[in-house]
């Protein structure tokens, strides 16, 4: 390495996956980025929480250190990278950082969700970045094209497969016949899935990552607080079979949309066509569906997990981070309107819903004079099995929520009615 290089010195906060496979990728890539560059980057200190565990990286002496905020306190520090996760200390470690003048890269979806708008504002005051590329669908480049390219772009609708442990589950479900139960110890076996899964197939994961899509979007505050959300736990092979049998497949989607003035963002699992781009989307991948009214349709594609993908889009921020410094200079997230969020009972969307009916004369015409009371419109129906195993399973027109809850609480009020199935939200075409 010639010494005609800027050198930037790094600071890491933490050293899991992603901390570990980042000063792997610096240490792998420091000549290219040097010479398309002109930067040197040079890890000079990782704050860890156990300096004797034993990490698949080679650190010179001195550089681990217990004391997080030693470094962003240190002045030989130029950019401070944060992947320790959770609220705190990681909200006190990134203010002190960039209250020190320091551009800040994160991947930390959790803080960002919650108190993201605060952070933005933090690192304006200080005229330095905070970039988060990695905070939402691993390596794939999406928060940069949102932020930047698409500045200007009217946004309708961001939507995708931000999780890649429920797409893993339900792909094995869908192509294996797997049960959910078997799908989920799968995952959990190669490391898709944690221990303890409920962030992951509860939808809360997805739904963090959802505000911060919708606040970059729309230029709009929204919190994890604001997404509705339900995840995958109650999806059954039953489920899957209808759904297969329809020409669909069973995705868990975030969906981000402008309505009428308003913004609704939820999570969910949902019915797609088999001739969506995101119906093909398999395994641990994540894909995001963008929808504006000039560009018309994008989609971003690939890996949303894993140590090293992550560390890619982590490395990209930390370039430009540094790029930026040299030169005086930051990305600013300007301003966020306040912009109504639409409550999930007054989004529309097409659903199918299936219930078991007893065998009995009448009992289609009990059925559909629900649906009408509530002027819910059925688009397509049909039946599986005979007399008292006879299960019905409607398809909707578009239909407002509100009126579709109103129509299944008829439902189980009906005797002919034995039990009320799942219900899927349907993504058109």
């Amino acid at each position: 390495m010639t010494n005609n290089h800027d050198v930037v010195r790094v600071g890491v906060l933490g050293c899991g996956n992603v901390g570990a496979a980042l000063v792997q990728l610096i240490a792998a890539q420091s000549a290219a980025i040097a010479t398309r560059t002109g930067l040197e980057l040079r890890v000079t200190r990782v704050a860890v929480r156990n300096l004797a565990r034993e990490r698949d990286v080679h650190l010179a002496d001195g550089v681990l250190t217990r004391d997080a905020r030693s470094v962003v306190d240190d002045p030989d520090i130029d950019v401070v990278v944060e992947v320790i996760g959770g609220i705190e200390p990681a909200r006190e470690l990134i203010l002190a950082a960039l209250d020190n003048k320091k551009p800040v890269v994160t991947a930390n979806k959790e803080l960002l969700a919650n108190i993201g708008t605060e952070l933005y504002a933090a690192a304006d005051a200080s005229g330095v970045d905070l970039l988060f590329e990695a905070a939402v669908a691993g390596g794939i480049p999406l928060i940069r094209p949102l932020r930047e390219s698409l500045r200007g772009e009217p946004i309708r609708r961001v939507m995708g497969i931000v999780n890649g442990t429920t797409n893993y589950i339900l792909t094995k479900m869908t192509e294996d016949g797997a049960s959910y139960a078997d799908a989920l110890a799968e995952a959990q076996s190669l490391g898709f899935a944690e221990r303890d899964p409920t962030a992951d197939v509860e939808g809360f994961d997805a739904g963090a990552k959802a505000a911060i899509i919708a606040t970059i979007a729309f230029g709009s505050r929204v919190v994890a607080g604001d997404v509705y959300h339900e995840g995958i736990s109650a999806i059954t092979a039953a489920d899957i079979a209808v759904a297969a049998r329809l020409g669909y497949v069973i995705k868990l989607l975030a969906i981000c949309e402008r309505v009428d003035g308003e913004i609704a963002v939820r999570v969910h699992p949902a019915m797609v066509p088999l001739a969506h781009p995101l119906a093909s989307v398999r395994d641990s991948y994540n894909a995001v569906f963008v929808e504006g009214g000039a560009v018309g349709s994008l989609m971003f594609y690939g890996r949303g997990a894993g140590g090293m993908p992550t560390a890619s889009a982590v490395l990209g921020d930390v370039i430009d981070a540094a790029l930026n410094q040299r030169k005086g200079a930051h990305g600013s997230m300007g301003t966020f309107a306040r912009i109504p969020i639409r409550p999930i009972d007054e989004t529309t969307a097409e659903y199918q819903v299936s219930f078991d009916v007893v065998d009995r004369p009448g009992v289609l015409h009990a059925v559909t004079g629900a649906f009408a009371r509530h002027d819910v419109s059925i688009r397509a129906a049909e039946q599986e099995g005979l007399g008292d195993d006879a299960r019905l399973v409607f398809i909707t027109h578009e239909a407002r929520e509100s009126d579709l809850q109103a129509t299944l609480r008829d439902l189980r009020d009906l005797d002919v009615v034995k039990r009320v199935g799942g219900l899927l939200r349907v993504i058109g075409s």
